[in-house]
This record gives structure tokens, sequence and C-alpha cells, in this order.
């Protein structure tokens, strides 16, 4: 059986051409105001994809930025729109675990955007993630919630479960929250 969080469900997916709903103007301003400035300090961003939010943290925001996704061509879609210096892509898989690939200890920034909806083992996830947030920092999570697109929309039941959203949010001492459309954006910091 092939689990969502694999290379398997995911690889023919990205090398078929298939795109995700793409970063847009409100969501970015709602991730800058939670993260303010990066000042060259680390960022990582898991599930990265084409690459968008990477290159967002960036460029526009200053974080010195890894992206990191378990499809290959995932990869190299961001990889194939640097332009210059820009963030470091690396084809890793942390549900796994693996961590081995990642070029700092600890990121001041973690990310993940439409991707822990995806995540089999979300305690497991969670557990990683805060293996690399420096004391301090912040992870920013965005995800769709169950039910909130109309009942006759094919992907009405796309998102996280409450029973979900209380495994995100237990244990971190700051928990803030926003909504844009069907989707909610999680600031979380130990």
């Amino acid at each position: 059986m092939t689990t969502t969080a694999t290379t398997a469900y995911w690889e023919p997916l990205w090398a078929g051409g298939r795109r995700y709903r793409q970063l847009d103007v409100p969501e970015t301003q709602l991730m800058d105001e939670h993260l303010g400035p990066g000042r060259g300090r680390p960022a990582l961003d898991i599930g990265c994809g084409d690459g968008a939010l990477a290159r967002h943290l960036h460029h526009e925001l200053g974080y010195r930025t890894t992206g990191i996704d378990i499809s290959p061509s995932a990869i190299a879609l961001a990889a194939g729109h640097n332009a210059g210096p820009g963030p470091t892509w690396r084809c890793a898989d942390i549900a796994a675990g693996d961590l081995t690939a990642l070029p700092e200890p600890a990121y001041a920034v973690i990310t993940c955007r439409l991707v822990y909806r995806w995540m089999d083992d979300k305690r497991a996830f969670l557990n990683h993630v805060r293996q690399l947030l420096v004391p301090g920092g912040t992870f920013w999570v965005v995800t769709e919630i169950t039910g909130r697109r109309e009942d006759a929309d094919p992907l009405h039941g796309l998102g996280i479960t409450p029973a979900e959203i209380e495994i995100l949010t237990s244990a971190w001492s700051t928990v803030r929250t926003a909504d844009l459309d069907v989707l909610r954006c999680y600031a979380l910091r130990p």
C-alpha cells in the first residue's frame, strides 16, 4: 500500500506536471507579518514543491533558506527557478527522520505549506520539527480545514480534522491563527 507521505506517491505527480495552489499576495503578507525579517537566520521549508515559499523567505524576507521535498522532480523544478544566489534545495524525507541532508542543525523558522495534512504520523513529524526549531523559533503551517469548501465541491473533505488540529496545536506555548478562504495559517512557537 502506498501512503501519501512517500516519494512513491509524490514523485509521479510532480514528474507528470501536477501543480498545486500558488502562493498569493494575501498569504505572503500574512506570513510576513508573523515571521518578520530574516536577517540571515536559517529557515527550512518542508515540502517545498516548486519552491515559491522558500524563494519568498530567502529573497523577500532575508532568511538563509533551505527547501526540502521528497520528490526529486519537485526539487529540480524549484532549483530551475533560481536566477543567481537563492535557496538551497535538498531531496529529503523529514517524515522518515532523514535530517542528515539538512545544512543547518536548527532553524529560526520552519514552514510547512499544504503538507501537514499528508503526514501519516503527525506526532512523529511534529517531533522532528521541534528537534529542528531553535528556542523561540516559529513553525509556520498553512493547511486546509476539512469541510470549509462547498458541499458540492469534490474536495469538500480535503483538509485536517479537529483531532488533527489538536495534535498540531498542542505542546506549543504560543498558537496564533489566521484564516484565508479554505486555508488556516498557524504560527506556532515553543
